[in-house]
């Protein structure tokens, strides 16, 4: 299969681990999907998340897993993108080649756990609690590490992902969706491009399948297939998590905040956020 978006890690073909730093003015902001598993701490910057079917916010201090091949965007918040703007972003990233590592030790037994590890990371994760924690330290100065130090901390980080502990929060449905092709891929980017950048006004079914080059039918077909929800569920997903931001904050009052998102009415916005948390715009607030 094709990428979804022409991305590849920098590394040689026999390479395990590839470490990456991301400064500058936002994240990568193209749909993408790699061969590699990818572990990434957000040192600073805030936006959305975006990968396989799940719709999220991304802060400083968050830790994810992301497995091979699933497409995935760090959205950086619009107001990253402000002309002569000072926000910056910093993210510190672990690429991991399984393919690499098998190929040198599928036949070591000391190894084995290591070597098909990759099985158990289906989808995105959010890494919390003491887990996270251990982590962060580990990748905030992954940069100062070389040699066998840098192999030795990487596989200790490994080590720490215990996937029936709490600590690791799965993001995705199972099974997930992984790998598009590059022309299904390019079709998706542009499609989440369109929607991010227009989620606070009305978007009608018809302006979105434009953006795909499709019919009304066959766009809610191929978007519901790799999303797992209606076109209409997918901008209320993303309309309620701004609005989560938004009230913890923000000083904006619930009414402002729904129609600065784009809900018509606050009735909607109240019934939809409840459907979506479990919880009021009001009892949220609290929460901060």
């Amino acid at each position: 299969m094709s990428k979804v978006i022409s991305f590849q890690i920098p590394k040689s073909e026999n390479s395990f681990i590839q470490y990456q730093e991301d400064r500058g003015s936002h994240f990568y902001d193209s749909l993408h999907q790699h061969p590699q598993a990818q572990l990434t701490l957000i040192v600073e910057g805030r936006g959305q998340l975006l990968v396989g079917d799940y719709v999220g916010r991304f802060q400083p201090g968050d830790v994810y897993l992301l497995a091979e091949s699933i497409p995935h965007v760090f959205r950086s918040d619009s107001d990253y993108y402000e002309d002569n703007g000072n926000l910056k972003i910093r993210g510190n990233t672990l690429f991991f080649d399984f393919k690499a590592m098998s190929k040198a030790f599928s036949e070591v037994d000391d190894f084995h756990d290591l070597v098909h590890l990759n099985e158990k990371i289906a989808g995105c994760f959010k890494i919390t609690g003491e887990t996270k924690d251990e982590i962060s330290k580990l990748l905030a100065r992954f940069g100062e590490f070389s040699g066998l130090t840098r192999l030795g901390h990487c596989i200790h980080i490994l080590s720490l992902l215990d996937f029936t502990s709490k600590d690791m929060m799965p993001l995705n449905q199972i099974p997930i969706l992984k790998t598009m092709t590059e022309r299904d891929g390019r079709r998706m980017d542009q499609v989440m491009r369109f929607i991010l950048d227009n989620s606070k006004r009305q978007i009608s079914l018809e302006e979105v399948a434009e953006q795909a080059y499709m019919s009304k039918e066959a766009f809610c077909r191929f978007f519901k297939l790799r999303t797992r929800r209606t076109f209409t569920q997918y901008v209320q997903q993303l309309r309620v998590t701004e609005a989560k931001k938004l009230l913890l904050e923000t000083d904006l009052s619930i009414s402002q905040v729904s129609y600065q998102v784009g809900f018509q009415t606050l009735s909607h916005f109240n019934k939809t956020f409840k459907n979506l948390t479990e919880m009021t715009p009001k009892d949220w607030r609290k929460l901060e």
